[in-house]
């Protein structure tokens, strides 16, 4: 009689040998080299004492020995299934609080929406929420200071994970005193490269993507640099000169009249926001909750959604 426990992986490939009569349409299922699906096989018949898969030219069936194995298999794989279950609901049950930290923009302007449909969820959750420019949040998630990290960087640091959960777009804006505000012409990016611009701190996303839009002109000459798109807008307001900033962070001046947007030919400020994170490509728990939950929000019509 057998004194070691079965191996749960070839019980699955027995029953996936059931399912499609073939070794190897049960290997491509199962994601396994068939020589290893074949040894798994034969060390399990060896075990058990009994042959379980005839093998002939049109395929593989089960033995009788092998058809009894396969019931008892069902059984034993639904409770193995049932018991990583639990784990993972434990492991959501005693996580009482996550870190989140946010690229100014995305805290402001996209965040609150995802947390209020995450919190449907997730209500006993406490969650920490930590706003700092995109070049923070990277080392941050490296470092695991947090659990999920949200950036607007053109480019993703090596070793972490990413998904996109938003596009945007960075625009000109100028106060309505200003000259720009009445030019018939668009602007040309040897115009913002000549012309001393109120832009953001360096290691933020949003001048890493005006940088980049840039690099084969020139480079930008700032005229003030500010920790925030707010302080950058009242900056623009107060006639201290013009800036590039998120659609997102200009979408109420712009209604209201407070700031006038400014066409630029030949310059591409279109830009991806995007979800990173570092261990399982997978990302598990309430985090990857709120990671899909953001996908899934933009991919269903309030922005493109591009995986990447």
């Amino acid at each position: 009689m057998p004194t070691e426990w079965p191996d749960l992986g070839a019980l699955e490939l027995l029953l996936a040998v059931d399912e499609h009569g073939s070794l190897g349409a049960a290997s491509r299922q199962l994601d396994l080299a068939q020589p290893n699906a074949s040894r798994a096989l034969r060390r399990l018949e060896k075990q058990l004492g009994f042959t379980l898969v005839t093998r002939g030219a049109r395929g593989s069936s089960l033995t009788p020995e092998g058809t009894v194995i396969v019931h008892w298999a069902h059984a034993v794989l639904a409770q193995s299934r049932h018991l990583l279950g639990a784990a993972e609901g434990l492991h959501g049950k005693y996580q009482s609080t996550i870190t989140i930290c946010a690229s100014l923009t995305t805290a402001e302007h996209l965040l609150p929406r995802w947390m209020g449909r995450f919190r449907q969820h997730h209500d006993g959750l406490g969650v920490r929420l930590q706003v700092q420019n995109s070049a923070t949040v990277c080392e941050r998630v490296i470092e695991n200071r947090c659990d999920v990290g949200f950036i607007e960087t053109p480019e993703v640091p090596d070793g972490l994970h990413s998904v996109v959960v938003a596009h945007d777009e960075l625009v000109v804006v100028v106060a309505p005193s200003h000259p720009w505000s009445r030019r018939q012409e668009p602007l040309t990016p040897a115009d913002l490269t000549s012309t001393p611009l109120v832009v953001r701190e360096a290691g933020s996303g949003t001048r890493s993507t005006l940088d980049a839009a840039l690099a084969g002109t020139g480079r930008v000459e700032p005229l003030l640099e500010l920790g925030s798109s707010a302080a950058v807008c009242s900056a623009v307001r107060s006639e201290a000169g013009p800036a590039v900033l998120s659609t997102l962070a200009v979408a109420e001046q712009r209604a209201h009249g407070d700031l006038v947007r400014v066409d630029v030919a030949g310059l591409d400020l279109r830009r991806r926001l995007r979800a990173v994170w570092t261990g399982p490509r997978v990302l598990p728990g309430p985090a990857g909750d709120l990671v899909r939950l953001a996908v899934d929000d933009h991919a269903v019509g309030h922005s493109a959604f591009d995986d990447t």
